[in-house]
């Protein structure tokens, strides 16, 4: 999820004027700005949901003595991953009214790794439910 504040989400370039639109976390911006153009507009909110997503990761790593705890901030952890996606759409989706409305944009590595780490959080949720089934039925064993 750090990775998310550090590449661009979102590009589109319009042939016909040579302009290049592009977004990341922080702003949608063109690449070279003529006079007249539309002053760069701020994404804060994906770069915020990505560093609390990392932020949460890093978190849920060192609770392993505490699988519970673990969920609990997995389950946090899925909706704040949605919320950059999410957040990420809904600006690309204004980014696209800014330059040549015919021509569609194509999303960049910045909007594809947060459905990565999502399939990877699903995934760590599933295991540490998994290992707390194998401990509880250990317990019963006794």
């Amino acid at each position: 999820m750090l990775s998310v504040l550090f590449l661009p989400i979102w590009s589109k370039t319009d042939p016909a004027s040579g302009q290049l639109l592009v977004m990341d976390a922080y702003h949608i911006n063109y690449q070279k700005a003529d006079p007249g153009m539309s002053a760069p507009i701020s994404t804060w909110p994906v770069a915020a949901f990505a560093a609390a997503s990392a932020l949460v990761a890093i978190v849920e790593i060192f609770q392993y003595r505490n699988r519970f705890t673990q969920l609990k901030l997995g389950m946090v952890n899925f909706l704040l991953i949605v919320g950059t996606l999410g957040s990420g759409f809904y600006y690309s989706g204004q980014a696209e009214q800014m330059l040549n409305i015919k021509m569609p944009g194509t999303f960049q590595a910045g909007y594809y790794l947060p459905t990565l780490a999502l399939l990877l959080n699903v995934l760590a949720n599933r295991f540490i439910r998994r290992d707390e089934q194998l401990v509880r039925s250990m317990d019963r064993l006794r």
